[in-house]
């Protein structure tokens, strides 16, 4: 399944041209500053190296519209073309690149930093040009291919005698849709620094004294997971609930004294890396999360209270529409083609149905204790539900607290943060809680086969749309098969 997942990956990243609308050039510029030993100190140009990639191998086809070309066609690669043709073109092109502001500045740096790492090692391995770019796309393999192997540990972990569930969620997993792994940005570290704070914890609970080792491996996944993406401080807002029953419980037990040393060496793991990077932000752009320059930059406004409650999700309509564009992207990710969202309406319903039916499931069956589910594992459902609702609820009020004004995505006609790249950190309790309410809702079904063959009809069902829908992709002329 790893290789399949990362198989899967390969083709769909490979079809995809540079540079896609989710700001993939502005993260390609943090990872080549990296490269270079250069952390960002303000929301500074493009670098120098950065600007003839942006310049020669952005395919225009994800924000442009054809009516915009000479003839109703979009251009062909520049390096199909006579220099003398194309020359005007190019340096208009690198004049706009040269005066672009990277507003990403101030995120953390684990990604970052892998990426950098990679992108040095692609140079040593003779890599150049638009190859070298792919070859930094093509990290996301490597990633991918843990993140399914961890959803397997997760699902082993947690479903220890349910075949179905430990072999259905890393192949859920190996073939989710998400188009932000078939592009350079930090969201898709997430779901993998999480996923092993998520385990982790669970083993933290389940330990009737845990030792330092777990203690210090859990501080450091907590610790990756806010150095990988500010927006996955709600799933540590749980984790750190979590901790806190675990302390109640070795409390009540009378333990905490024993567990002392694995819960000085988690707290020190966690809090020195993250106290160390909110001290660079406070220094460095003037607030701890390094988010204010960018909110200016972006001309977002934070709302008076009193005007929160008239924005549209807290009406039936506006909340499905959070909710279902929601998971829409939280699928399928948010590419344009065209200008128009890289995806099918129907295909995002069934996805948005189903997500909130199964994982609507899974919580009924844990509130019943009528299941067969054993204390641990409602506790780590319990634990894996609370993540998912807490990331969807910063979403949203992040909705609620600005005014957007003229700003692109999210704007004052359509202010919701339907950005589900950015709760990919809780991708793989997502995964144990929709599998759940899957097994749950055929479990009156005595036939053994039917569950698997559900689930491969859900993988056919998802290749087969991602195929149809993405297939635009694969004559571009921009992509590394044509490269």
């Amino acid at each position: 399944m790893c290789l399949l997942a990362a198989a899967h990956v390969f083709v769909f990243s490979a079809a995809a041209p540079f540079f896609s609308n989710v700001d993939e050039q502005i993260h390609l510029d943090l990872a080549v500053k990296y490269s270079q030993g250069h952390i960002p100190r303000s929301l500074e140009p493009v670098s120098t190296e950065v600007v003839p990639y942006a310049t020669l191998y952005g395919s225009p086809e994800y924000v442009g519209i054809p009516a915009n070309y000479p003839g109703g066609q979009f251009p062909p690669p520049p390096w199909t073309q006579p220099l003398e043709k194309v020359r005007p073109a190019l340096v208009a092109k690198t004049a706009v690149w040269r005066a672009v502001t990277n507003y990403e500045a101030a995120q953390p740096p684990l990604y970052y930093t892998l990426a950098a790492l990679w992108w040095r090692l692609g140079k040593g391995c003779g890599f150049h040009d638009g190859p070298l770019l792919y070859w930094l796309r093509f990290l996301n393999l490597l990633i991918v291919a843990i993140l399914v192997w961890m959803g397997f540990a997760a699902a082993r972990l947690v479903f220890p005698g349910h075949r179905f569930l430990r072999l259905g969620v890393p192949a859920l997993l190996a073939f989710i849709p998400q188009s932000a792994f078939y592009s350079i940005q930090n969201d898709v570290l997430s779901p993998l620094a999480f996923g092993a704070a998520f385990i982790l914890l669970v083993r933290l609970l389940r330990a009737e004294i845990p030792g330092v080792r777990l203690g210090t491996l859990t501080g450091l996944a907590l610790a990756a997971t806010f150095l990988t993406k500010i927006s996955n401080l709600p799933l540590l807002a749980v984790s750190g609930l979590v901790v806190l029953f675990k302390i109640g419980c070795l409390a009540r037990s009378g333990k905490l004294r024993a567990a002392g040393p694995s819960l000085a060496a988690l707290a020190l793991c966690a809090g020195l890396p993250m106290i160390a990077w909110l001290a660079w932000c406070k220094h460095t752009f003037g607030d701890f999360t390094g988010t204010a320059a960018k909110i200016q930059f972006l001309n977002w406004t934070p709302k008076p209270f009193s005007e929160w409650w008239h924005h549209p999700i807290f009406t039936p309509h506006g909340l499905w529409t959070f909710v279902s564009g929601l998971m829409a992207t939280f699928w399928q990710g948010e590419f344009l083609w065209h200008r128009q969202p890289l995806a099918s309406p129907v295909v995002d319903t069934i996805y948005a149905i189903s997500s909130v039916g199964f994982v609507g499931v899974a919580v009924i069956a844990l509130l019943f204790r009528s299941t067969d589910a054993i204390a641990s594992q409602r506790q780590a459902l319990w634990f894996g539900f609370w993540s998912f609702i807490a990331a969807v609820a910063f979403l949203g009020f992040l909705s609620i607290l600005y005014d957007f004004r003229d700003c692109f995505y999210p704007s004052g006609a359509h202010p919701y943060f339907t950005s589900g790249r950015l709760m990919l950190g809780a991708l793989i309790p997502f995964s144990l809680l929709y599998l759940y309410g899957l097994d749950r809702a055929l479990r009156r079904v005595k036939n053994n086969w039917i569950r698997p063959l559900v689930l491969i009809g859900m993988i056919l069902f998802m290749l087969i749309s991602e195929i149809l829908i993405d297939w635009r992709l694969f004559p571009n002329a921009y992509n590394w098969f044509h490269m």
